[in-house]
């Protein structure tokens, strides 16, 4: 056999601003733009979790993808939708929300729990413009 790659997809919607706290909101302004706005901003966010391994002789399955969502949705969808990532989110505490932190904090809470696979990349669209790949 060899090594296949399976995603799914979820959604989830919420509110962040990017600033820093030791910086005069005119450097804010400049550097994050709209971003930095002090009433917060919103995205509908698209997640894809993609694992490999090696299909399960007998389901010819990878994972699960019904346990596969089931994860995401525990460790990152219900933690993150329509929540402040700023403020409201135990796995952001302390951590500028961009784009790129957002995604090394998701895969830091799906790891772990990835059984008989190996996570191999998060992506994150937050605008049909922008979106963020990491792979560990």
């Amino acid at each position: 056999m060899g090594t296949c790659y399976i995603t799914r997809k979820e959604h989830f919607n919420a509110a962040h601003r990017l600033y820093v706290d030791k910086w005069t909101e005119e450097r804010n302004a400049e550097v994050f733009g709209k971003c930095a706005n002090k009433n917060w901003h919103g995205h509908n966010f698209t997640l894809y979790v993609t694992v490999k391994g090696e299909p399960d002789p007998d389901t010819g399955f990878i994972i699960d993808l019904k346990v596969l969502s089931e994860l995401i949705k525990e460790k990152v969808v219900d933690k993150l939708d329509h929540n402040n990532l700023n403020m409201d989110v135990d796995f952001l505490k302390g951590i500028m929300p961009s784009i790129e932190n957002i995604v090394m904090a998701i895969w830091q809470q799906l790891e772990p729990h990835i059984k008989g696979c190996k996570l191999h990349c998060i992506k994150l669209i937050e605008t049909e413009n922008n979106y963020v790949e990491y792979f560990g």
